[in-house]
């Protein structure tokens, strides 16, 4: 139908999945910051404001503000204002559906419990997949970890949020202590964070530039350390 193709256009310059999962998430909003119920046209306003935010952070690389992405969105500030009252509002409106995408592509991978003879292959596989879901989201990465570092309190709470489901999983492979304060949940968190933090040295060019890291330089220099680093600390656990 015509119109079901006009409500859906303003997604299509997104990944398929991405897209989908923009649509789920704007579906599970009910109310706009006014109070009001959204219908039908209230959930596309809503889906052309995130694919554009998207668009902005992913694609350009101007500054991100809600007036860049309401002329993205083709809107009126009030417009933008009607769903979301701050920069790191929409930010964590963006996460929301960018996070859903992890499941199919990294989280899945350590669903099964990985064999020992294979460990070291399934730890790489793992932190390649990782690096390669924030190396496409590089600059949503650098905007919530900046905003973390500036002591934004709902950005931190995302921040610990998102590393959640990977730490258990990690836990999962070493043994069955529950997630917790345990020695595996601590080595698994430190692992994660020295993962997620050179993800963050690799897609930051300034970054890059000042420690004297190459545009040729081989991924594997932070992908193999990475896997070594999981594969020891589950191996040791297992022990």
């Amino acid at each position: 139908m015509p119109g079901e193709v006009a409500e859906t256009e303003h997604l299509a310059t997104l990944p398929p999945a991405l897209a989908a999962a923009v649509a789920t998430a704007c579906a599970a909003v009910s109310h706009n910051l006014n109070g009001q119920r959204l219908g039908r046209k209230g959930r596309v306003t809503r889906e052309r404001i995130l694919a554009a935010a998207i668009e902005l952070i992913e694609d350009s690389e101007e500054p991100v503000t809600l007036a860049r992405v309401a002329r993205g969105a083709s809107l009126g500030m009030t417009s933008v204002y009607n769903y979301f009252t701050d920069m790191t509002e929409l930010l964590l409106a963006v996460l929301d559906p960018v996070m859903a995408t992890a499941e199919n592509d990294y989280l899945s991978l350590a669903r099964e419990r990985w064999a020992d003879e294979e460990l070291y292959a399934r730890c790489y596989a793992f932190v390649r997949a990782y690096h390669g879901f924030w190396a496409r989201h590089s600059r949503l990465l650098h905007l919530r970890n900046a905003l973390a570092d500036q002591q934004d309190a709902r950005m931190m709470a995302h921040r610990i949020r998102s590393s959640r489901p990977i730490i258990a999983l990690l836990v999962r492979q070493m043994s069955d202590e529950p997630v917790g304060l345990g020695p595996h949940t601590s080595m698994a968190t430190m692992v994660m964070i020295g993962i997620e933090r050179s993800v963050t040295l690799v897609t930051d060019r300034e970054l890059r530039k000042l420690v004297g890291i190459e545009p040729e330089m081989s991924e594997d220099r932070y992908l193999v350390p990475g896997a070594r680093l999981m594969e020891f600390a589950i191996s040791d656990a297992r022990r």
